[in-house]
């Protein structure tokens, strides 16, 4: 395995309730996002990194470098706040070179260096602005920027656009990716915004409770989660009992297409996205290539959400909820819907069948 990125080896802190277990590979160059609900580790796991907490036990290295018990200004680690933690009494440019300043960088090697950051972020002529003129996007580039002034070997984000509209950060979220991939800065993003996880991402840590549920590429965990809480947590999805399949299977009754389900005791479960759902007046449902699928006939449309070229269809099937995306309104009450065999994911006790 290569030194180079941030490996953190079975690291651990306990508090009084919560307790937080890690073990995480960061390659080098690469864009990760932590995400998971309020209180699961995220910050904590950050500020372990950083050396803000210390480790109870465990390592962490940086580029084949044990950091573990390293101050914390020695990590040449950039750190973004969520509240960006901008100094009021500085314009913009006196900003972003004050780290450049505390490590005694020549006047024109911080100037030309901060020049270089304002054209990066997009903030080009903002250089004498006061920080209370800026909006809230301007603030949290200059904030970008002062974090890559000192050319960090890992960039933390925590939370950096949590505070903005939701036009705003999809924006930003757009140029925070164009940025690492202008840097090549090994990059650690936490958000509790699952879009922004996936749409900004190399791969993506799910954590629940201290722990890390799934780490994978955004494409995985949000087609193939691993767990149900991973399937919940990143999006919207049907949840079933898998006893229900006989009831609902239409399938060929021999040859290669044949379906087999396991049965047993365990807790079984099947789920699946509600854009893998085909929408239908018509209760035949009659496609080949669709086969072999789950039928579900007549269910009762209770709500459809229009969501801007879709509607978000919660429907009712003999007492079960059932999620579909439809890109015309239906006109009846009652629709049938099909999903494919292949688009299932199947749990065990909370957990995905191998």
């Amino acid at each position: 395995m290569s030194d180079s990125g941030l490996v953190c080896s079975n690291i651990r802190v306990e508090y009084p309730e919560f307790t937080l277990s890690l073990d995480l590979t960061v390659s080098e160059g690469e864009l990760v996002s932590i995400i998971g609900p309020s209180g699961c580790g995220k910050s904590t796991t950050l500020q372990l990194i950083t050396g803000l907490i210390p480790c109870e036990s465990g390592s962490i290295m940086l580029n084949g470098v044990d950091i573990t018990n390293t101050p914390v200004w020695e990590r040449n680690i950039g750190m973004v706040f969520q509240d960006y933690a901008l100094f009021p009494h500085l314009n913009v440019e006196q900003n972003i070179a004050y780290s450049l300043k505390l490590k005694k960088i020549i006047k024109q090697e911080r100037h030309e260096r901060v020049a270089r950051l304002l054209e990066l972020v997009g903030l080009e002529g903002y250089g004498k602005r006061k920080i209370a003129l800026l909006s809230g996007g301007e603030r949290q580039r200059v904030a970008l920027a002062r974090a890559l002034a000192s050319e960090p070997k890992l960039l933390l984000l925590d939370e950096p656009l949590s505070a903005l509209d939701a036009k705003m950060r999809k924006r930003l979220r757009q140029q925070i990716r164009k940025i690492h991939e202008a840097t090549g800065i090994t990059t650690l993003y936490v958000t509790h915004d699952q879009e922004e996880a996936l749409t900004i991402s190399d791969r993506i840590v799910v954590m629940q409770e201290g722990r890390i549920e799934q780490f994978n590429t955004p494409e995985v965990i949000y087609n193939n989660p691993s767990t149900l809480f991973a399937a919940k947590f990143m999006g919207e999805g049907t949840l079933l009992p898998h006893s229900l399949i006989p009831q609902t299977l239409v399938s060929i009754d021999k040859g290669p297409d044949t379906v087999v389900f396991r049965s047993g005791g365990e807790t079984r479960q099947i789920f699946f996205r509600p854009e893998r759902v085909i929408v239908h007046d018509n209760p035949a449902l009659a496609f080949p290539e669709f086969l072999p699928h789950l039928r579900f006939n007549k269910t009762r449309v209770i709500s459809c959400e229009y969501q801007g070229g879709q509607y978000l269809l919660e429907c009712d099937w003999n007492g079960y909820t059932i999620l579909a995306y439809c890109r015309h309104k239906p006109k009846n009450e009652r629709v049938s819907l099909g999903v494919r065999v292949n688009d299932l994911v199947e749990y065990v006790d909370g957990v995905v069948t191998k």
